[in-house]
């Protein structure tokens, strides 16, 4: 099988010595070692947010291949991770790119997939049988080489402005205090997206892996990163069955219980589900937690998911959205219990997007919000809006109420709307 998705070019840093006990130079100890200020999100509360800023000396490293990030990241005594470089997940040991072919085995290709379970020819049934099963076995063999875990007490952090994770799967699961910031986080594809029938009444592919997914931990700073496809956008993606390809699942996805997150300075940058908060509806164990907030983020060209909300009380505030292309649904989605305040953002609508298009009602019943406002193509004056009523127009039989359910503690530093107005020029990995 000919290989569908190239990763990003593997950075020369990939053949550096392995990873040492290391003292950084005089910039990167002062930011390996901060903390989450007092009062910055969500993230500051309970225990707050150190990540591993206690470190001694010789847990202190510097890595530029996949084995040693992943060594480096594991465990939780309190622990520094310097990225030099690129770090392509898709790489073997010996620096050799990996590619989807390489993942497969029992005996799939895409071509013999696509024949046996075209609509035309299988129906509209879930797929079953021998090469379902290789799909699903391939998908395994790419997540055992392209999935990280990060342990507890852990900070990440990008030596360079160049430094980045490419293709990788990062998982902050189950862990206490992590902080990952100055990264370049691009291209996770799934060589092995699955297709669903069923899903959205014409079907879809699913794909598997997140940039980021945040499950079940506690106290993290995400923080001057960006997220992006790099060279594998999705608008450049194949259509099959007459629905897209999707490689990519989210950029950064926070569920199962995760609580106390601060996200702040990012650049999300075009893809279309961007950020799931709770990942069901049914999901009742998440009541109580889902504490997140989002500030000072730059969410451009995002299709939906900006992000979709389930249970948590979640501060929205000085983001700016450039709000376009033809992936656009929505930006906030107002899900089941959940508790959205949002505040003091800039949506930048272009090619027709009305202020109306912004919430989207996923079987929410509240969304506080104020002091947002809109402007047309980047340019001209700021205009408050009040998204509820605009939505709630466009929408009859499914409004969304504005009943202040609670309010934010932990936010300092919430700046007039017009503030926010030149953000894309400061976010992003690069920027620290």
């Amino acid at each position: 099988m000919r290989r569908l998705i190239l990763p990003l070019t593997v950075a020369v840093a990939l053949t550096a010595a392995p990873a040492t006990t290391a003292h950084a130079g005089p910039a990167a100890p002062d930011l390996g070692r901060a903390v989450l200020a007092d009062g910055d999100g969500w993230g500051s509360a309970g225990a707050g947010t150190t990540g591993g800023s206690t470190a001694a000396p010789e847990n202190v490293f510097r890595v530029s291949t996949l084995e040693e990030f992943r060594d480096a990241v594991a465990g939780d005594t309190p622990k520094i991770v310097l990225v030099e470089g690129t770090v392509d997940a898709n790489t073997a040991p010996d620096g050799t790119p990996i590619a989807c072919e390489d993942y497969a085995v029992g005996g799939y290709t895409l071509e013999g997939y696509l024949a046996a379970y075209d609509p035309e020819v299988w129906g509209w049934e879930d797929p079953t049988g021998p090469l379902e099963d290789a799909r699903a076995a391939s998908q395994d063999v790419q997540a055992e080489q392209i999935r990280v875990r990060v342990g507890s007490n852990t900070t990440v952090l990008g030596a360079d402005d160049d430094a980045g994770l490419a293709g990788m799967n990062l998982l902050v699961h189950d862990v206490d205090n992590v902080i990952l910031r100055n990264l370049t986080l691009s291209d996770t594809y799934d060589c092995f997206p699955g297709w669903d029938p069923g899903d959205g009444g014409s079907g879809n592919w699913n794909s598997e892996y997140d940039h980021v997914e945040v499950s079940g931990a506690t106290n993290v700073w995400v923080d001057h990163n960006t997220f992006d496809d790099g060279d594998n956008p999705g608008s450049a993606l194949p259509e099959y069955f007459g629905r897209k390809y999707e490689v990519h699942d989210g950029l950064l996805d926070i569920v199962r219980a995760a609580d106390l997150v601060t996200v702040s300075w990012n650049d999300f940058v075009e893809r279309d589900k961007a950020m799931l908060l709770g990942n069901s509806d049914g999901r009742t164990t998440d009541r109580g937690t889902l504490r997140v907030t989002y500030h000072h983020n730059h969410f451009d060209g995002l299709g939906q998911r900006a992000p979709r909300v389930r249970y948590g009380q979640v501060h929205v505030y000085n983001n700016h959205y450039t709000v376009r292309g033809d992936l656009f649904q929505y930006s906030l989605g107002v899900g089941v219990e959940s508790h959205v305040y949002a505040e003091n953002n800039v949506f930048d609508l272009h090619d027709g997007i009305g202020a109306e298009e912004i919430l989207y009602n996923w079987g929410g019943d509240d969304i506080v919000e104020h002091g947002n406002a809109v402007m047309r193509d980047g340019r001209g004056r700021l205009t408050t809006v009040d998204l509820v009523e605009a939505y709630n127009t466009a929408n009859p039989g499914l409004e969304l109420g504005t009943g202040a359910t609670w309010d934010p503690e932990f936010a300092v530093g919430v700046e007039p709307v017009h503030a926010v107005r030149g953000l894309p020029r400061e976010v992003g990995a690069g920027l620290l």
